[in-house]
Order: C-alpha cells, then structure tokens, then sequence
C-alpha cells in the first residue's frame, strides 16, 4: 500500500453484526491517521474463533458494509489466527484495538509504529444482539 507520507490506522475483528460499537470505534480509530486499513477475519477464521454458527454474515457481505463505512478506507481479509502476518507486511503507524485488551496481549504490536487502546461502547456486543435475537424469537 503507497503511504505518500499519510499515517497509517490498522485495527481488525470479525464485524459480524455491525453495531454501534464497532461504529463509533471505527470512526475514533480513522481520527489518529489519515488512512484506517481493517483486518476483517475471514468465515473460517471467525468459525474458529466463535463457534460452528458463526458468522451469521458472510464475509464478502461483511467487508461490503465496513467498506461502505466513511471512516473505512480499506478492508482485507485474512484467515489466520491472529493478522500478525497483515501487520508484518503493512507495518502501520498505530495499532487500535479495544480497551478490553492490554498492550501486551495485542498479536503484531511489534510491527506498528504505537499501540492505541480506545474505550469500547458498554453493552454493545455480536454475540449480545444475536443472544436477545434468540431469546426475543422464542
């Protein structure tokens, strides 16, 4: 990806269900740069990570709705456990993930130029809204 002297944002997820959340995150993450690049883990890497049901959103559908975000610049996927790979490679200027991690526990820290953890929005969560879909269909 050419720079041309722009400050490059990475942050990543599954995006399953896009919410508020993910929203609002995404929009704080694209205020520290001037690009904001998302990871977006692919069907069988999200299978992996959150079960068998999962995503409810197929990732071509998916990167669809993050590209069409205002805040969004670019979307990749990737398939591996964590994107320390992609991170390796796109050596960004910042690092964001969520508040519910701390610094050392961020997979790639080591390829980007600072680590942001920014608050998450309370009760705002995939695996929320798809556990009150469930209770509210029955």
């Amino acid at each position: 990806m050419a720079r041309d002297g722009k400050k490059v944002v990475f942050t990543n997820g599954c995006f399953d269900i896009l919410h508020a959340g993910h929203v609002l995150l995404l929009d704080k993450a694209r205020s520290l740069g001037d690009v904001l690049v998302v990871g977006l883990n692919s069907d069988a890497s999200v299978r992996r990570l959150k079960g068998p049901s999962r995503p409810v959103n197929c990732q071509k559908d998916r990167a669809l709705v993050l590209s069409g975000l205002a805040s969004v610049d670019r979307v990749v996927v990737f398939g591996e456990p964590t994107p320390a790979e992609l991170l390796a490679e796109l050596r960004p200027d910042v690092l964001v993930k969520g508040a519910d991690y701390r610094p050392e526990q961020v997979a790639g820290r080591e390829y980007a130029g600072r680590v942001a953890l920014l608050k998450l929005l309370k009760g705002r969560s995939t695996t929320g809204i798809i556990k009150r879909a469930s209770t509210a269909a029955r």
